[in-house]
C-alpha cells in the first residue's frame, strides 16, 4: 500500500501530546509537536513490553538528542524515528510514515517490522 490515507484532522491533535487513531484495524499513536522541524510522528500504539495499547498516552521527551515517547506503564523510551526501545533494544514498535496535508493527518502503511534489520 503506497497511498496516503487521511485518518484525522490537524485540529483533532493536541499540541505536545499524543492521540490514538485506528488505521486498517491497527491502533496508531500520533504525536504533534508544532514549531519543531518535524512536527508530527506516528508509531504503533501497542507497548510490546507492557503488552497494552498505551503509547499515545506516554510522555514525549528527548534522550541524547533523540525524540522519544516514554511508555506510561514501565517508562521505557521508544524512538520516534526508529521505533527501537532505548533500554531494551530487543523491543521495537513500527514507525508509520505520517504527514500533514491540507489540514489532514495522513498515514501510509509502513514496511513490516523486522527487529533483525533494525539492530
Amino acid at each position: 500500500m503506497n497511498e496516503w490515507v487521511s485518518v484525522c484532522r490537524i485540529d483533532d491533535l493536541v499540541a505536545g501530546s499524543g492521540v490514538c487513531a485506528l488505521f486498517n484495524g491497527q491502533q496508531v499513536a500520533i504525536f504533534y509537536l508544532p514549531g519543531e522541524a518535524q512536527p508530527i510522528y506516528a508509531i504503533d500504539n501497542f507497548d510490546p513490553i507492557g503488552a497494552a495499547n498505551v503509547l499515545s498516552r506516554g510522555i514525549i521527551g528527548d534522550v541524547q538528542g533523540q525524540r522519544v515517547i516514554a511508555s506510561p506503564l514501565y517508562k521505557e523510551h521508544f524512538s520516534f524515528t526508529t521505533g527501537r526501545c532505548l533500554e531494551k533494544p530487543e523491543y521495537a514498535v513500527r514507525v508509520w510514515p505520517v504527514r500533514i496535508e491540507g489540514g489532514s493527518v495522513q498515514l501510509q502503511q509502513p514496511a513490516a517490522l523486522n527487529l533483525e534489520s533494525a539492530a
